[in-house]
């Protein structure tokens, strides 16, 4: 009798174990691809949507994807750094502790770029733009839970012009995150990944595309005439001229930078292109899509940026920029067409942040805007804590639109530290730019406008934040006479484009409001996986199938 239970119960096991492995596996796309532009309003897909080819990458993912036309920002300060890592955690500066591209560290008592890591050396490189790694950054991304759920097989790689662009992104567990070294002209990693390139990547190298580019120049893609419809005249004394004093107008002459300066080619749209050729080269040398698990591919466009602070949103340039980066786009997406399969991968498209016009451009037309000088400010401020108080150089900085107080000094010369925030507060508030000034430890119970009390607690991690939050008015912009940025909290830099396509994803579109922090945990919904850990974001449902 035992002998048969024995047996009964061994083939029963043999049945569930046999129904196990003839079970369906988790549906999910080959490949991710995550497209982040780095400075894009959301209006430009409207702005610019009659220069748009149909077989461009804007119209092809909002003609067949889902479009979330509302979608924002709920921090500040709204810069590349926070942009990239929101984009992937699902979380916010308080939470993920990126606060800007550069911020002040209140521990170390030092200047610290976002990821900046001595740790580690260059690959692929001489020079120290490699050390750079994803160490400050305090909770993982989609990518970290993407390689978690398949126990790290998924392939994830990081590309970008900007080291920021495709390291935050990628994650702490990426395979590889690679960025463009200016000197060199090469796409560069680090030994936090590894200790050579790989054979593919210094093929690549070797092909010196950058030349290539240089050698056609840049000109105007469509006929100049169309141009004055979408921008102001070609030439504007309130544009910056990147590309030397003497070129200030199309066409561009490139070759001249041709072996000598390498960085000049970000601030024109082929670096662009240079991006989608590295992206390309990646998912062939890599087989990423090919294997059973997916693959997630993290894609920064950063040139974009470099442009717009020079030239601003109203530029030929800008346009220009545009168009192009549209063809490059449909381009990337007819690649994954042949290589991983249509409707096999799934793409979303966002922005890291928008931009202001430049303050020029507002004053030409009547509109409110302006400059805040914020390194006089910063002079003359001081030269007031150091006659009243007898500190010197009691403000240590003005990053990311705060004041940054040398606690030291201040406790050395046993000086009213309440005092001195609370001059520069009135002082502050005498500006023509500043509508507001409050203390940043007091933000959440300060009488700002409730929007911009969440934005600016959102972005507040105390040991990596200034002691007193500066709010401009709308349209003020920190900078010089020329160009123009971004970081504030208002909507020309808070408000993002927000597409998905491809696989798993239906047509259709949205004005719901919608927030930055969606777009990982509605990925990690797509993929069957954990959301980051540090999302506080929700799922976009009606993207889904």
């Amino acid at each position: 009798m035992k002998k048969i239970f024995s047996i009964l119960t061994f083939l029963m096991l043999l049945v569930c174990v046999k129904a196990q492995t003839k079970s369906p596996a988790i549906q999910r796309p080959k490949l991710v691809v995550g497209i982040v532009i780095d400075q894009m309003r959301w209006d430009y897909l409207y702005r610019f949507n009659s220069l748009f080819s149909p077989t461009g990458g804007f119209k092809r993912m909002m003609g067949e994807g889902f479009t979330s036309n509302n979608t924002l920002i709920p921090y500040a300060p709204t810069v590349t750094a926070c942009g990239h890592t929101c984009v992937y955690t699902g979380s916010v500066p308080a939470i993920h502790g990126i606060t800007g591209n550069n911020w002040w560290d209140n521990q170390l008592m030092r200047n610290v770029y976002c990821s900046e890591d001595k740790t580690v050396n260059s690959v692929g490189s001489a020079t120290d733009a490699g050390q750079m790694s994803p160490k400050n950054m305090l909770t993982t991304t989609v990518c970290d839970e993407l390689r978690l759920a398949t126990n790290f097989k998924s392939k994830v790689i990081g590309i970008a012009i900007k080291d920021r662009g495709s390291i935050l992104p990628a994650g702490h567990s990426a395979n590889a995150a690679y960025w463009y070294d200016s000197k060199t002209g090469d796409f560069i990693t680090s030994t936090y990944y590894m200790t050579e390139l790989p054979a593919w990547v210094n093929q690549f190298n070797k092909r010196k595309l950058v030349d290539s580019f240089y050698q056609i120049g840049w000109n105007t893609i469509l006929n100049k005439s169309i141009y004055t419809n979408f921008a102001t005249e070609d030439i504007k004394a309130y544009e910056a001229t990147p590309l030397g004093k003497d070129m200030n107008s199309f066409p561009y002459d490139l070759s001249k930078f041709k072996g000598k300066d390498y960085g000049k080619i970000s601030t024109t749209p082929y670096g662009n292109s240079l991006t989608v050729e590295m992206a390309k080269a990646a998912i062939i040398n890599e087989k990423m899509g090919k294997a059973d698990v997916t693959d997630f591919l993290a894609v920064s466009f950063s040139s974009p940026d470099y442009i717009g602070h020079s030239y601003g949103p109203n530029s030929w340039e800008m346009v220009d920029d545009y168009i192009r980066l549209d063809a490059e786009l449909g381009k990337l997406l007819s690649f994954l067409d042949a290589t991983v399969g249509k409707n096999q991968y799934t793409v979303f498209l966002t922005a890291d942040h928008a931009v202001a016009h430049i303050p020029g451009f507002m004053k030409e037309h009547k509109l409110p805007g302006g400059l805040f000088d914020d390194n006089s400010s910063r002079k003359e401020l001081n030269d007031q804590i150091k006659e009243k108080f007898g500190v010197t150089t009691a403000i240590e900085n003005f990053f990311n639109y705060q004041v940054t107080l040398n606690h030291a000094k201040i406790d050395s010369a046993k000086a009213d530290i309440d005092a001195i925030k609370k001059l520069i507060i009135t002082g502050l508030l005498k500006k023509e730019a500043v509508a507001n000034a409050v203390e940043t430890s007091k933000i959440l119970t300060s009488t700002l406008n409730k929007t911009q009390r969440e934005m600016f607690a959102n972005g507040y991690y105390p040991n990596r934040c200034g002691d007193i939050q500066i709010i401009l008015k709308p349209g003020y912009i920190e900078g010089g006479s020329t160009g123009t940025t971004h970081g504030l909290w208002a909507p020309y830099d808070a408000h993002i484009p927000l597409l998905f396509y491809g696989w798993g994803i239906k047509k259709g579109s949205t004005n719901k409001e919608n927030y930055m922090t969606d777009i990982a945990p509605t990925i990690a919904a797509l993929l069957n996986i954990q959301m980051p850990s540090g999302s506080v974001g929700k799922v976009i449902d009606e993207a889904f199938k």
